[in-house]
């Protein structure tokens, strides 16, 4: 008998969470590095923005066609394609020398990680059944926060040995190596049967996936609650570095701080959900709890700017990114439960590709505002709201059937 993708789900798993680690490092390292690199390229606080803003438009783009790409090529070959893509762009920032160059390769960067959420997502949602998913997409999520803690704290020192543009050719070298193993993991297993039959059906239209009121359900709430987290991936270096004059050297602690609590919330996020399940609650009353809840505590961040010091800002930032991340695990969880299987690659890609539009919105204005004198007292206060935005956004569009939805009724 052949061995299956799901029979191996839990390595699977493990090359998901190398993969998310090295997607996350990939895409931080910048913003780590960013005294460094401002310093030598002559960059100001707006040519930053545009950036990072360059990056989230060119992700959003790429996620208009990394759902159907997913949903086309199945697990086998849209992870090795995926992360070989993004580890190329990655190594080409290296070989930039003006801000053009850059921007073309910020934009290769997120066009290519597109791939990543849905790639992930459907590989979760072919391998493991409901009450094993939020689990799943906890340990893949909290590996997020692997890649930004390790960031800071290890390729920080190595650019300031070797120079930043190392750092961007160690993590493409890394991906490299990731698809020549997944290639000799998984070439005698077959694909799962649930996902070879999901691949068989004729693929819904993009018309039908867009008429339907669950799709913009998730796609309000992923674009309030991701402008948040990409706001923070791409600024909080410089939160730290402006309000608390941290230097690059010292910016390893506070930011590992944030997201180990970001890991934290993640793994808390897909443990409560399980557990809620197993306790008789229906998954999509449980994602909605958890889902609620997280924006609550969420507001935790509106404390951070009076904070006395930069370890206790750390604390009520790595908060609102553990609420995040809980939120953000019932949220991808959420769409296993209600979307049918050969729409969970698209409907991941609308709801990231509506996220990276609205982070690509809130990290250039972030630029604007900083450069403008009114510091990050009004992009603090969107950051704390935004969960709250989110979670009214989800009860209020979700169809009453499908917050009923039991395991058995998804199609």
């Amino acid at each position: 008998m052949a061995v299956t993708l799901r029979d191996r789900r839990w390595i699977i798993l493990g090359f998901l969470v190398a993969a998310a680690i090295i997607n996350y490092a990939d895409r931080q390292v910048i913003a780590v590095l960013k005294p460094d690199i401002q310093r030598e390229m002559g960059w100001t606080d707006g040519d930053y923005g545009t950036l990072a803003s360059l990056f989230q438009f060119a992700a959003a783009t790429g996620l208009v066609f990394a759902g159907w790409l997913v949903d086309r090529l199945g697990i086998r070959y849209a992870n090795p394609v995926g992360v070989a893509a993004w580890s190329l762009a990655a190594m080409g920032h290296a070989l930039a020398r003006t801000l053009a160059q850059f921007s073309l390769v910020r934009v290769a960067l997120g066009a290519t990680e597109a791939i990543g959420t849905p790639m992930a997502m459907k590989t979760v949602s072919a391998l493991f059944d409901a009450d094993e998913r939020s689990n799943a997409i906890g340990l893949s999520n909290a590996s997020t926060n692997i890649g930004a803690i390790v960031t800071p704290l290890l390729l920080a020192p190595v650019a300031a040995i070797t120079g930043w543009r190392a750092a961007f050719l160690l993590l493409g070298g890394a991906g490299l190596v990731w698809v020549a193993a997944w290639l000799m993991a998984v070439r005698n297993w077959s694909p799962p049967e649930t996902a070879a039959a999901a691949e068989a059906k004729p693929q819904t239209s993009y018309r039908a996936i867009l008429a339907s009121r669950t799709t913009w359900a998730i796609i309000g709430a992923k674009a309030l609650s991701d402008q948040v987290w990409w706001l923070l991936l791409f600024w909080a270096p410089d939160l730290f570095h402006r309000v608390f004059h941290l230097t690059t050297a010292q910016l390893g602690v506070p930011l590992a701080i944030v997201y180990a609590f970001a890991a934290a919330g993640s793994l808390f996020g897909g443990a409560a959900s399980a557990r809620l399940v197993s306790r008789g609650m229906t998954p999509v009353r449980a994602r909605l709890t958890l889902i609620s809840g997280a924006a609550v505590v969420a507001l935790a961040i509106l404390g951070s700017l009076g904070a006395s010091g930069p370890l206790m800002a750390a604390g009520m930032i790595g908060v609102t990114l553990a609420a995040h991340q809980t939120f953000s695990v019932n949220l991808f969880a959420l769409i296993g439960d209600v979307t049918p299987g050969d729409r969970v690659g698209s409907v991941t890609s609308l709801g990231a590709l509506f996220g990276n539009l609205a982070g690509m919105g809130i990290v250039a204005l972030a630029g604007f505002i900083l450069q403008s004198g009114m510091g990050y007292t009004p992009l603090v206060t969107i950051a704390g709201l935004s969960y709250l935005a989110g979670a009214g956004w989800l009860w209020l569009v979700l169809p009453a059937t499908v917050k009923a939805v039991a395991p058995s009724d998804r199609a």
